[in-house]
């Protein structure tokens, strides 16, 4: 294993902050995988007692996407940990390969190979060693990476009887970020239907503190429900939860998975700065009940005269 090692000076709204970053940092993966998880890892340069975001990518990205959020969290003193899924176009898997019926699954067990091998990637960030706060970890992700992230929060996919499969929950995981996470699966499409199984989830286990965001443009050709779609996670799942809903806003959100990205058809810098700011706030105060930023965040979109989106909770 040997990791390129980059460092990037990114600005905060206070002060340049330097991030170190490691990639592709190997963790060695189960057989039936076929190949061993390549992993970035990103960090501040400076610092102690850092907390760990677990990010999973969307349906074809890799360690290197979503630069808008994963860079700003690592600026922001987050050690943001991003590997990259079987699904994705770096590694061109065929769709007849046979892993395909059950890369939702390894999806999850890559996040909990993360979570396993934390000390293995800590390690290789030169002079992060003793500055990771282990018990403090929050997972997000986007779309299917939303998906793969909700479960280790308790959310479980139901078999074709409707009943909930095994419970894939981590109790290392202390609260998530689903971006764009889809709904309940009794309006998928046709296509969604047989093609895509696990698009059938429960969120009455998903009981871990979420901030859920969708998109009320976000209209998904997996779905016939239209936007409110994205609000379900919000709705079934149990307190304590969040739903940031932004107004304008598509399945890309502004463009989180970067800028200028092809799958971005609603780009707007504001959106993903809004983003940003939320995003930090709440994992901030969930990872430490002593923060108040998430309050001081909600209170400020609230009072905002031409806000960007709005906020509930239970």
């Amino acid at each position: 294993m040997s990791p390129s090692n980059s460092a990037n000076t990114r600005r905060t709204a206070d002060a340049p902050v330097t991030v170190v970053s490691a990639k592709p940092v190997l963790l060695p993966a189960p057989d039936g995988r076929g190949e061993d998880l390549q992993v970035r890892v990103s960090a501040p340069a400076t610092g102690g007692d850092l907390p760990v975001i677990v990010f999973s990518h969307g349906f074809g990205w890799s360690m290197d996407g979503y630069a808008p959020l994963t860079d700003h969290w690592a600026a922001q003193g987050f050690v943001v940990v991003q590997p990259t899924h079987l699904d994705s176009r770096t590694l061109a898997i065929p769709h007849e390969d046979p892993r395909t019926p059950r890369m939702w699954r390894t999806r999850v067990e890559d996040l909990t190979l993360v979570l396993d091998g934390l000390e293995v990637l800590e390690a290789a960030v030169p002079g992060l060693g003793g500055r990771v706060d282990h018990g403090r970890v929050a997972v997000a992700g986007h779309s299917w990476g939303a998906q793969s992230a909700s479960v280790l929060l308790g959310a479980r996919v139901l078999d074709a009887d409707g009943v909930p499969g095994e419970d894939m929950s981590d109790p290392r995981v202390t609260a998530g970020v689903l971006l764009a996470l889809t709904g309940l699966g009794d309006s998928l499409t046709p296509f969604a239907a047989e093609n895509l199984p696990f698009l059938k989830p429960s969120f009455d286990t998903m009981t871990a503190p979420a901030l859920i965001v969708a998109g009320d443009k976000d209209d998904s050709a997996l779905s016939t429900r239209g936007p409110d779609w994205f609000t379900d996670p919000y709705t079934y799942s149990p307190a304590d939860k969040s739903l940031l809903t932004l107004f304008g806003a598509e399945h890309s959100l502004g463009g989180i998975p970067g800028t200028e990205v092809a799958e971005t058809t609603d780009e707007s810098p504001a959106r993903v700065a809004l983003l940003q700011r939320l995003t930090t706030a709440y994992l901030r105060s969930a990872l430490d009940p002593a923060d108040t930023g998430w309050q001081t965040a909600v209170t400020a979109l609230a009072t905002d005269p031409d806000p960007l989106g709005s906020l509930q909770s239970k």
